[in-house]
C-alpha cells in the first residue's frame, strides 16, 4: 500500500508551528550564533561601562559645545545609533536569513518536509524561536547599559523608567520586523546573508538619505519615529536628524511595522509551500 498523501497535512498550522518552535528554540540558544549575538548586544554595554568609569573618576565622559551630556541623553544615543541602527538590523539579517538557508545548506530540510506538518509552519516556528532567543539576549544587555549609564550627570532611574520600557518594546518590535523581512529573504534568495547585508548597509542607508518616498520602503524609517529620546544637539546629530524630516506619526509607524511583519511572514510561508529546494551535491 502507498502512503496516504493527505495525512501529511492533517496537523493544524498553529500546532505545527509550535512544534517547530519547541525544537528550534533550544538549537538556537545553544548554537555558535549565540556567541555572535552576545558580542553584538554586549558591545554597547562595554561602552556604557567605560563611560561610567570615566564619570566615577571625575572625568567628563562626553561634552557637546562645552555642555556636559547627561546619562539619559547618552543612553538615548546608544539606543538609537548602536542598537536600533546597527545591532537590531544586523541580528535580524544574520539570524533571519539563516532560518531556512541553514537547513538547505545542511541538507536537513528534507527531513522537515517529510514531517506531517504544513511547510509554511516551518519558517513560522523558526521565526518565533529567533524572536525569543534574540530578545532574551538583547533586552538584558540594554537594561545593563541603562543601569550603568543613567546616573551619569545626575540622571534618575525613576524619571527614565518609562523611556526604558518603551525602548525594550521598540527593540522587540525592531527585531520582529527585521527578522520577518529577512526570513522571507532567506526563504527566497539563494545567497540570503549577502542580500541581507546589502539591504541593511546599502538600500536602507541610501533610501533614508534620498529625498522623496523611498525611505517609506525601509524598516528604519518607521522605527526612528518611535524613539522616545532627545538626542544631543550638535551639528552632526542635527544633520542626521534632518534626514528624517516629517516622520510618520507613532500610530502610523506601529501599523506599518505590524503590516511589514505579517506581510513578510506570509510571503516567507508562501515561498516555503511552493518552492522546490534543490540540494547541492
Amino acid at each position: 500500500m502507498t502512503a496516504n498523501p493527505p495525512a501529511s497535512r492533517h496537523v493544524p498550522f498553529v500546532q505545527a508551528s509550535l512544534r517547530v518552535f519547541d525544537i528550534s528554540v533550544g538549537q538556537l540558544l545553544w548554537s555558535k550564533r549565540t556567541a555572535f549575538l552576545a558580542l553584538c548586544a554586549g558591545g554597547p554595554v562595554v561602552l556604557a561601562l567605560v563611560l561610567r568609569i570615566l564619570d566615577s573618576a571625575g572625568m567628563s565622559a562626553l561634552r557637546i559645545n562645552g555642555a556636559r551630556v547627561g546619562g539619559p541623553v547618552m543612553f538615548g544615543g546608544i539606543m538609537w545609533l548602536l542598537y536600533l541602527r546597527f545591532v537590531v538590523p544586523v541580528l535580524g539579517a544574520f539570524y533571519g536569513t539563516s532560518l531556512v538557508s541553514d537547513e538547505v545548506e545542511d541538507r536537513t530540510i528534507t527531513y522537515l518536509f517529510v514531517r506531517p506538518i504544513p511547510r509554511g509552519s516551518i519558517v513560522i516556528g523558526k521565526y518565533l524561536a529567533y524572536l525569543v532567543c534574540t530578545t532574551l539576549v538583547v533586552l538584558p544587555c540594554v537594561i545593563a547599559a541603562y543601569l550603568l549609564i543613567t546616573p551619569i550627570g545626575g540622571g534618575s532611574y525613576v524619571e527614565t523608567i518609562p523611556l526604558l520600557l518603551r525602548d525594550l518594546g521598540l527593540l522587540t518590535l525592531g527585531l520582529a520586523a527585521y527578522g520577518a523581512v529577512f526570513a522571507f529573504v532567506g526563504a527566497k534568495v539563494p545567497r540570503p546573508l549577502v542580500a541581507g547585508l546589502v539591504l541593511i548597509f546599502g538600500w536602507e542607508q541610501v533610501a533614508l538619505v534620498v529625498p522623496g518616498y523611498l525611505r517609506r520602503f525601509t524598516v528604519a524609517y518607521y522605527l526612528q519615529s518611535l524613539v522616545p529620546h532627545a538626542l544631543p544637539q550638535d551639528d552632526t546629530i542635527t544633520a542626521i536628524q534632518s534626514l528624517f524630516a516629517e516622520p510618520p506619526s507613532a500610530g502610523s509607524s506601529l501599523l506599518w511595522l505590524l503590516a511589514i511583519v505579517i506581510g513578510a511572514l506570509w510571503l516567507a510561508a508562501r515561498v516555503m509551500e511552493t518552492r522546490e529546494y534543490v540540494l547541492e551535491q
